[in-house]
Parts: C-alpha cells; structure tokens; sequence
C-alpha cells in the first residue's frame, strides 16, 4: 500500500462486497468442526456435499455482484471497479471473471469427489473437503489483489493447504516423498517471489502496484538494473506456480505422488491463480515501462515470457512422448498448455491488438473442462486397474464405450483437432500472435500441437485397438460419470458456439478498469 495514503478500515457494508471470501471462511470453520466431532464410522461424504453448496453458493455471490457492477454501466468500460482498504483487495471483473473458474473449477473436483475417494487414497476425507475451501479463497485473494501485501497472503494461503492436500495419502511412501519435494521447492519460489517484490518495494516505497508502477515509470534512469532483477526472480516464482518449463521439474512427480482430485485442484485451480497473478503484475508494473527513452524495458518482459512459454511448449510436449504413467503425461501437457496460456500475455497490447485476456480466459475455460474430464476418467480407470499406467485404457472402449467415447473427444480437445474448445482457443491465441507478427510463437504452437498428437492418439489406441481379453464392465459412481459428460458437453459447446463465451467476456471485462490499476481509483 501507500503510505502517504490515508486508508478506510473495513465497514459493515463492505462485508456484503466480500460476501463470496466469507461463505468459504465460514464454511471451512464449520466443516472442520463437523469433521471433528463427528464418529469415525460416519461418511464424511456428507461434508463433501457441505462443501460442494459452500463453493456453489461463493459461486452465485460472484455472478451476482458481477451483474450488479454493471447493471448501471451501459458498457464495460463504463462500469466501476470496487475497491476495499486502499487498493488492496479489489472486486472487478477481472477478478470475478476468474473467481468464476476457480469456483467452478472447484465445485467440479469435489462433484466428482462423492462416492469416488478410496480410504487406501485419501485416509481422512473430511480433511480432503475442507481444505479445498481455504485453497480456493486463497487463489481468489490473489486474483483480487491490488497489492504486494494481499498478494502474498492470498498466495501463501493457496501454497500451504495445496501442501497439505497434496500430502493426505499419509500411508503412501511415494506420495511423501513427493509431499516433500512440492513443499521445499514451494518455499524455495515463494522465496524468490518475496525477494522480487523487495525490490519493487525498495525502488518504489510502495507496495501497491499502481504506485509502484508510477514511481518506476519516474525513476526509469535510476532503476533499469533492479528492475530487470526484480521480473526474473518474480518470473522464476511465478514460473513454479504455474508449472510452466523449465521450473516444471516437480510436477510429473507430485502430480503422480497426490490423490488424483488433489491433482486436478493443481493442474487447474492452482496454475490459474499463479496465472491471475501474473497477468495483473505484468500488465501494472512492467507493461506501463513504456517511455519513448526505455521502451525496450516493456519489450524485453514481454519477449521474455514469449520465450519462456516457447520453452515450455517444447519440453513439455516432447518429454510427454516417452511417458507411460497417465499422471505424469497430464503433467507435461499442463506444462506445454501453461506455455500457450503465457502467449497472450507476453503479446502485448497495441491498438491493433487489445484480446489478450479474451484469448487467456477463453483457452483457460477450455483447458478447465479438458483436464477435469480428463483426471475424472483416469480416476474411473485406475480404480479399476489398480494403477495410473496408460497400459490401464486397454480396451475401455469394450469395457465403458460411453467413457472411452468421452475421453476421445477430451483429448482430440487437448490435441486442437476442430469442433472442440482447445481447437478454437488455441486458434484465437494464434491468431493474435498473427496480429502482432509474432510468427515465430505461432509456428512453435502449430508445431507442438502437432507433436501432442502423437502421446494423445497413443492413448485413443490403447483406448480402441488394445485388448485384455475378456474383462467384466467398469462401474464407478455416478458423480464421477456425470463429471466426464459434463466436461465433454462444455468442450462440444466451447467449440461449436465460442462466441456465446467470447460475448460474456467482452460484455463485463473492460481494460480500463479491471485490468489496469490506477492510483486514487
């Protein structure tokens, strides 16, 4: 914050703004009571349902505020953003836009949670259920954030209950390890974090990113250094939060090591809050470096996170070729697909080309319900093989046709094929690189994707052209089933009828104010 400025505490009537953060606080508190006293004999699957209205009822506390915010507005860019405790913590549609697919995000992993949770996989489920609720406010926190301060808090509330959910399968030497190892390199980018941030402090005597951005903007001779500094070791943080190469190296083995919902939670909830944040610093403290004298500041940031997600484009889809463990394959896919989501941000924006969060949010929508559905099936496959290898989709097709069916539309998603989301926001996202004459990107996605159907078909044969011999039908419970179909449905829709999704975005997002954080607004 600033400290020349004078703060408003918190008010009575800021509590109805902050309405979805305290349903999940509540909720939590609440959850873990039961949890406690309830008999050990008792299903806590009931807490699974608590926790599920909980999320759902954040949900609708989002929706309803972002209709209210503009309800008044004749466009987006006429609507006003909220804002509590200076600039702080923020409430605009930039926020709710993404508050929305952490929610749903959420509400899905713990949907097809129900019924499906092995006691040998997560020993204390009601633990599981209630520590998804903080690690979900805590991804929001940051998407809220005006501030370094909000920032790390909301961060550090995602990082701790992720490291604690990613540990639950206590009994299971691999999944410690793997514990281990997500929280000493999770300390280690949280420190690397911190320590960009101190520079942005130092050179700034300020932690709101307005001022921050205003104070470098006027001392650009002074701080050229430092600055670049400050963007690396924030980038390297960042880079482990989102999973994006080459600070991947964690992730095949912690994705592996956690209980398969945990994972879905990181592969999709976790790296989308690491990619709000990162959007909101780099769009409010770097972009804005733009001076006729310093211009090549901006440009090399934006360069910079070109070819970082170049990089992780290539290494994540070339080292996804020789793996045989499902898990560890969706890891590596969500390290080349962080590489797609971090083209949009590194594009720019210029008059000609102002997309770049219709383009993130409509390909992260996709990748939301493409992974989902995804980890839904390996869930339904493995409880049936024992095993997360990709030797395990052996003959689906024979044994659950609907499933198998299910997951060749999710992965000819995840490969870009046409009529699917991931075809239509990969091609948005090629698009503007094209707009931009980033031709050298564009061509590296094209290429990749290329490469991704290799691993993707690998599976779609096991799936139809590899039998076990005679095998009984899988039965799995009902809400891990309707997961994958409503996956499948929401791929279908986003990539028969993307503007319907495009239209909902540009309707509320303005980049006046809910991207750009201007000070005393």
């Amino acid at each position: 914050m600033n400290p020349t400025e004078t703060i408003t505490p918190l008010q009575w009537a800021d509590l109805a703004t902050l309405a979805p953060e305290l349903t999940l606080v509540i909720a939590a508190i609440l959850l873990s009571l039961l949890d406690l006293f309830l008999p050990k004999r008792v299903n806590r699957d009931g807490l699974g349902v608590f926790s599920l209205v909980a999320v759902l009822i954040s949900l609708g506390f989002v929706v309803w505020r972002m209709i209210d915010m503009s309800s008044g507005a004749e466009t987006a860019s006429t609507a006003q953003a909220l804002h509590l405790l200076g600039q702080s913590y923020r409430v605009d549609d930039f926020a709710n836009l993404l508050k929305i697919i952490f929610l749903g995000g959420t509400a899905l992993i713990i949907f097809m949670s129900l019924g499906s949770i092995r006691e040998e996989e997560i020993p204390h489920k009601g633990e599981y259920y209630y520590l998804l609720l903080p690690a979900v406010l805590g991804a929001m926190m940051m998407a809220s954030s005006g501030d370094l301060i909000t920032l790390y808090v909301g961060l550090e509330l995602l990082s701790i209950t992720s490291y604690v959910l990613v540990a639950l399968k206590k009994n299971d030497l691999k999944s410690n390890e793997s514990a281990f190892k997500y929280v000493v390199l999770g300390s280690i980018s949280s420190a690397f974090i911190l320590y960009g941030m101190s520079f942005l402090y130092g050179m700034s005597g300020s932690t709101d990113l307005a001022t921050i951005a205003q104070m470098l903007s006027q001392h650009l001779d002074d701080f050229k250094v430092l600055i670049y500094v400050s963007f690396f070791l924030m980038l390297a943080g960042f880079g482990f939060k989102i999973a994006v190469a080459p600070f991947h190296v964690w992730a095949p083995d912690v994705y592996q090591g956690a209980p398969t919902p945990v994972t879905a939670f990181l592969a999709v909830v976790s790296k989308a809050a690491g990619f709000a944040i990162l959007f909101r610093i780099v769009y409010n403290v770097f972009f804005p470096l733009a001076s006729q004298e310093y211009l090549y500041i901006s440009s090399d940031v934006m360069l910079t996170l070109l070819i970082v997600a170049a990089i992780a484009m290539v290494i994540g889809n070339t080292a996804a070729l020789r793996q045989r463990n499902m898990k560890r394959l969706l890891a590596l896919s969500g390290v080349a697909n962080a590489g797609y989501l971090l083209v949009p941000i590194g594009l720019s924006m210029t008059p000609l080309h102002v997309s770049n969060f219709s383009e993130f949010a409509f390909y992260l929508i996709a990748y939301l319900f493409m992974n989902i559905g995804a980890f839904a099936v390996t869930m339904i496959v493995s409880r049936d093989a024992g095993h997360d290898e990709i030797s395990g989709f052996a003959g689906l097709y024979y044994r659950a046709p609907f499933t198998a069916v299910g997951m060749t539309i999710l992965l000819l998603s995840f490969a870009g094929i046409p009529l699917t989301g991931g075809f239509i926001g990969k091609l948005f996202i090629v698009l503007g690189a094209a707009q931009m004459k980033a031709y050298w990107i564009a061509a590296i996605m094209i290429i990749t994707s290329v490469i991704s159907l290799y691993y993707y078909f690998g599976i779609i044969r096991q799936m139809y052209m590899r039998s076990v011999g005679e095998m009984p039908s899988i039965r799995f419970p009902a809400p891990l089933g309707i997961t994958v179909w409503i996956c499948v449905a929401a791929t279908i829709y986003l990539g028969v009828m993307p503007n319907t999704v495009l239209d909902v975005i540009n309707k509320f997002f303005a980049l006046s104010f809910d991207l750009f954080i201007r000070v005393g607004s």
